[in-house]
Parts: structure tokens; C-alpha cells; sequence
């Protein structure tokens, strides 16, 4: 564990918006909020914020996209995965986005942080702390077609080095991707996340 000058224990806890204080290295369930996922992710900035627009496109908005890209993909996709899509970067509400490449300079620990952060919010809303491969990588498939058109559409990437990194979407028209300001995303995001509930609850 980490420690400070004096030698005490670091603190590795932050404390949220509801008043819940999240622990990074040992993330509990009952201390995630889908309040503070919302809110969070609102306020976090795809690609560095460097996008055009007079808001940053959010990681909530970037959540929106992937779930309705997940589900043009797999059109009877069960309400419990397209929350799974919903909440694939929810981590992110706490240790932000970073982009590809810096993750890959991270390395190990990065992902260890992340993995636990998505196992503890996966328990909090009932869905399996390791999800089906299939919907692990059907969540990517969405997240790289988001990325790339988010790429050409908002990054400055002309078509042709977007599709070079991301690969160029088969069967899918261009977006049309404006980013929202941070309120807007959060409620839209809220919004999304109480349809899936009620239709989960629904059976």
C-alpha cells in the first residue's frame, strides 16, 4: 500500500457528490451511486477535450452512442447487456479517461484499478462482475465504431486515418455527433439508465 512522507497509509478513497466514499484499491458496491456515475462521466472529456464544439463530448454521451450502436448490431440484445453497454467506461466517473495510448505507457496497474471499479459497479446493479465474451466483445465492436466516427466527426481525423486506426464501420451512416453540455448528458444519461432498469425489472 502506498504511503505518504510521514509514512502513514495514502488515502485511496474519494468521497462523492452523494456522500459516499468510494475506496480505488478496494471498491465496495454499496458505495457506488448511479448519481455519481452520471454526474461523473458528464464532466469527463472524450479525446482529451480535444473536440470541436463549446462543450467537450462526455464519456456519458460516448455511453449513449455505444449502447445504441450495441443494440443496431444485436436488435434483440436483453435489457440487462445493454446496460452492461450503458456502463462499459463507468469507471471512468472516478479515474477519468485516459486516452489509448498513455493507457498502454500505464500499464498493469491502470487496468487492475479499472477492473475492480467495473466489478464493483457491475455487483451494485446486478449484472455479472465478468461479463459473456460475447458481450465483452460486442462492446468493443460499439466502442471502436463510436470512436471512429467520433474521430471524423468531432476530432479533426480525416476518414482515411481514422479508418487506418479504428478500422471503417461497415453498414453504419455518419453520426451526426454534436456534443451536449455536461447538464444535458447527465440527465439524458440518468434517463437511459432508469428505461433499462424498468424494462429489466420487467423481466
Amino acid at each position: 500500500m502506498a504511503a505518504d512522507k510521514a509514512g502513514n497509509a495514502a488515502r485511496a478513497w474519494q468521497r462523492m457528490l452523494s456522500g459516499r466514499r468510494l475506496d480505488l484499491l478496494d471498491p465496495s458496491p454499496l458505495d457506488v451511486e448511479i448519481s455519481d456515475i452520471a454526474h461523473g462521466l458528464a464532466r469527463v472529456a472524450r479525446w482529451n477535450g480535444q473536440t470541436v464544439g463549446d462543450h467537450a463530448f462526455s464519456v456519458a454521451q460516448h455511453s449513449i452512442v455505444v449502447e445504441d450502436l450495441a443494440c443496431r448490431m444485436v436488435e434483440d440484445l436483453e435489457p440487462k447487456w445493454r446496460l452492461a453497454m450503458l456502463l462499459h467506461d463507468a469507471p471512468e466517473y472516478v479515474i477519468g479517461d485516459m486516452i489509448s495510448p498513455f493507457k498502454t505507457v500505464m500499464g498493469g496497474d491502470y487496468k487492475v484499478v479499472e477492473a475492480r471499479l467495473q466489478a464493483a459497479i457491475h455487483l451494485r446493479f446486478s449484472l455479472p462482475q465478468k461479463l459473456p465474451e460475447k458481450i465483452k466483445k460486442l462492446a468493443k465492436r460499439a466502442d471502436i465504431v463510436s470512436a471512429y466516427f467520433e474521430a471524423v466527426e468531432l476530432a479533426g481525423f480525416d476518414a482515411a486515418e481514422a479508418a487506418r486506426i479504428f478500422g471503417r464501420p461497415r453498414g453504419f451512416s455518419p453520426l451526426g455527433l454534436k456534443p451536449w453540455p455536461a447538464a444535458q448528458a447527465q440527465t439524458r444519461f440518468l434517463e437511459r439508465f432508469a428505461e433499462l432498469e424498468a424494462a429489466i425489472s420487467k423481466g
